[in-house]
């Protein structure tokens, strides 16, 4: 069967006057900064099909993410096991997760959602056509490790290095760079996917509507081609990666460091397109995996201090402490009764380029384990992808506790879910490889 290869774009931007989703306060949509997009990759060959979706957005609640995968297996016949829907984690986009207590989820948003990405799965379809890919590997600094560790053992997320008693970061950081294309036989690029790890926060406190960084980046990628392909950002595992050094401290500007990250993205994905050759002999190939995690409930201590801030009210406690409450006491409702979650893990296969996808905020040190131990010349890691997890955080991370590392709603998983992530996920790229060599 012929490699077949097709793309779209959906504009999903959120209307003025939405709430706007990233931080643990409320924000209003007071403009279009520029737009959302939802950007789709379709290759099939050999009998195999798969879809990548990459939606500006925050993240997606795992039922969402079915229903839309059944709407388009029984509309494109794609089978909802190889249909890949991830988020860029924007922090300018609307509430498609109830996160806040005082900002609901945007149900209203999320059926037009549901709309866009179904019509841009059947026309990424209905556009496919024989094809040759590429991919290649490259490096972009853009992403730096945000946890800061204190002398006394504790740590915290974000700090003033300066500080008499800083005792040195957390984790790494991942400046590793990949890219995967499909040309016809025109040449004419059909969409481009490219890989790196950064939380996509430069201009997070803003009250409007951004794709952040990787929306310069796809914007100087279709100027430069001039063409209005479909890119796609493929996020890391950037849990605890920030668009800041803090060992470098600097005014902090987030739109001019937003347009130095996308720039600096699209220049490393152009110039490995360049001297990337194409191949239409290219194996295509899924398997998928659900892992079943514990899930952290807050001991009878920690819910009798929630009650009691949650008591007082959010005047008297403080924005803070008050959310930090209440997502305790959502995550006791949520999850007492029946403490297990399961985490979707795929891997796909494209050529010599591997995808591994998980639904966490992945703390960057799991992700470099997971390339380290692929047995792809080129792995990306897709975090936040079909469904929410939460922060995902190391050892160290959970013993330096601060936020992101204490039990909250979205920071639930048990001290062994990355790891456990990191096995599935090189055993399932090992399988796809050992297919190779077995025939």
């Amino acid at each position: 069967m012929t490699l077949k290869a097709g793309g779209s774009t959906r504009v999903i931007t959120c209307p003025i006057g939405s709430g706007i989703a990233g931080q643990l306060y409320k924000r209003i949509c007071e403009r279009i900064n520029d737009d959302l997009e939802a950007n789709a990759f379709y290759l099939s060959g050999k009998g195999e099909q798969v879809l990548l979706i990459s939606c500006d957005l925050l993240c997606l609640e795992r039922s969402f993410v079915v229903r839309v995968a059944g709407a388009i297996e029984a509309v494109t016949g794609i089978p909802r096991k190889n249909i890949i829907i991830g988020c860029t984690h924007t922090h300018e986009g609307p509430y498609t997760h109830a996160l806040l207590f005082d900002v609901p989820r945007d149900d209203g948003y999320l059926k037009q959602l549901h709309g866009w990405l179904l019509e841009a799965a059947v026309e990424a379809v209905k556009t496919a056509r024989p094809a040759r890919v590429g991919c290649g590997a490259g490096s972009a600094h853009i992403g730096y490790n945000r946890r800061v560790c204190w002398a006394d053992g504790s740590h915290t997320m974000y700090g003033d290095t300066s500080r008499a008693d800083f005792n040195g970061l957390e984790g790494p950081d991942d400046p590793s760079h990949a890219v995967v294309f499909a040309v016809d036989n025109n040449d004419t690029i059909i969409a481009v996917a490219h890989h790196n790890t950064c939380h996509a926060t430069c201009t997070e406190s803003g009250s409007f509507a951004s794709a952040d960084f990787p929306g310069v980046a796809r914007d100087v990628i279709r100027k430069s081609l001039k063409k209005n392909v479909p890119v796609l950002y493929l996020q890391g595992a950037s849990g605890d990666i920030s668009p800041w050094d803090l060992m470098n401290r600097t005014p902090w500007d987030g739109e001019q460091r937003k347009q130095e990250i996308g720039r600096m993205l699209a220049a490393e994905t152009l110039r490995i397109m360049t001297k990337t050759k194409v191949t239409e002999r290219t194996v295509i190939r899924s398997v998928q995996e659900g892992i079943r995690v514990a899930v952290k409930i807050p001991d009878a201590s920690a819910m009798k201090k929630a009650e009691k801030i949650i008591k007082l009210g959010v005047e008297k406690t403080g924005q803070w402490d008050y959310v930090l409450a209440w997502s305790r006491k959502k995550l006791y409702e949520r999850y007492h009764k029946r403490p297990v979650e399961t985490l979707p893990v795929h891997v796909v296969r494209i050529g010599d380029y591997a995808v591994a996808t998980n639904p966490c905020e992945l703390y960057c040190q799991f992700g470099l384990d997971i390339k380290r131990r692929s047995p792809a010349p080129i792995t990306a890691v897709m975090q936040l992808t079909n469904g929410f997890s939460g922060y995902c955080p190391t050892i160290c991370g959970i013993r330096g506790g601060g936020y992101s590392g204490e039990p909250i709603y979205w920071c639930r998983l048990e001290p062994y879910a990355g790891y456990e992530i990191v096995e599935v996920s090189a055993r399932l790229l090992h399988r796809l490889w050992e297919k190779e060599k077995t025939g």
